[in-house]
């Protein structure tokens, strides 16, 4: 099932012109605020009509330029940033107020069983999200569009809310359509990447690619610009006080105790924290160096050069001035080592 956006709109100063397709998992559209991520969902469910273009949901047309499906024929969940659930109602008839789809399932994979008496003033702002995303699925939606859910939660609850989403994801089988400009809720779910700026989309994709390519780092805030990593938890080394992660690269060390063993996770190595050098490192601190081959140099806007990377199967980048690529004399198919503290870096 994919979900499908050419859509055209002018909306008072900004001119929306999107394109994308999002297949069954989590497409998140990224960007600063006014970018017009919100526009494109809500065109999606039918809340606003685009001036031309093309809406379709697995071949289904719901807008074509003249004909438009009417929203409660949509079979869209909807979930806003700031819940929007009924006062009077309890939990239980909050979930059940568009249908009961796979009640047991849905409300043991959210964990609201325990919470299916209370009404929403007695609950925090990441359990009313969790019960907001579970009555959005109830009602059995072919896609599910989330409007900055997590905005107006604390870290601890952003960090409650997030697992209960990917395993939405995993689960459901269907595209989720997911609006942030938090790099951190970017990089924990999403499967595809769509950058907008200014109505545009300007970069789009795997979010592993789209995060790998320096050219799109102009968009992100700098600490954001870098290498999305998989990693399955190896083993950790109590007596050494480091986490060691199976990687594609090889093996990279994080400190203290990090997840299960044989447990998957991401890992982002920000490109400003990589240093390159032409020998192996010795009598330096950085846990944390892996022998790559440089596959490209290339020019960024703000003058700096991004240094591209693969070891074995990974893709990295380093971003270096170019006094440092002189001086190292770098160049294409260049063997080097790619080093970065393991406090550098951090699971997502």
């Amino acid at each position: 099932m994919t979900l499908q956006v050419d859509i055209q709109a002018q909306l008072g100063d900004l001119s929306l012109d999107v394109q994308f397709d999002a297949p069954v998992g989590v497409t998140v559209l990224f960007g600063p605020s006014g970018a017009g991520k919100t526009s494109v969902i809500n065109a999606i469910a039918g809340l606003i009509k685009p001036d031309k273009g093309l809406i379709s949901l697995d071949k289904k047309v719901l807008y074509d330029g003249q004909n438009s499906v009417a929203v409660h024929r949509r079979k869209v969940g909807y979930v806003f940033q700031d819940a929007r659930l009924f006062p009077h109602m309890t939990v239980l008839q909050n979930l059940t107020y568009g249908g009961r789809n796979d009640f047991d399932r849905i409300i043991d994979i959210l964990g609201l069983r325990d919470l299916l008496d209370r009404r929403p003033a007695g609950l925090s702002g990441g359990e009313k999200q969790r019960v907001a995303l579970g009555r959005a699925l109830m009602a059995q939606p072919d896609v599910v569009l989330m409007d900055e859910p997590l905005a107006a939660l604390d870290g601890p609850r952003k960090a409650e809310v997030l697992p209960y989403i990917a395993d939405i994801a995993a689960t459901q089988k269907i595209p989720v359509i997911y609006v942030t400009h938090a790099m951190a809720e970017v990089t924990q779910l999403a499967d595809q990447l769509v950058v907008i700026d200014q109505g545009q989309v300007v970069r789009k994709g795997p979010v592993f690619d789209v995060l790998a390519d320096p050219m799109a780092a102009r968009f992100f805030a700098k600490r954001d610009a870098g290498a999305l990593v998989s990693c399955v938890v190896d083993r950790h080394d109590l007596d050494e006080g480091v986490t060691v992660l199976a990687s594609g690269a090889g093996p990279i060390l994080l400190p203290g105790q990090v997840g299960k063993v044989g447990a998957g996770l991401r890992l982002r190595i920000p490109a400003q924290d990589v240093i390159l050098a032409q020998t192996a490192p010795v009598g330096q601190s950085a846990l944390n160096a892996i022998a790559t081959v440089i596959t490209e140099v290339t020019p960024l806007p703000n003058g700096n050069l991004a240094v591209m990377l693969r070891a074995k199967e990974l893709p990295i980048w380093a971003e270096i001035t170019p006094l440092s690529v002189r001086r190292l004399g770098l160049e294409t198919e260049q063997n080097v080592f790619a080093i970065f503290k393991a406090t550098a870096v951090g699971p997502v």
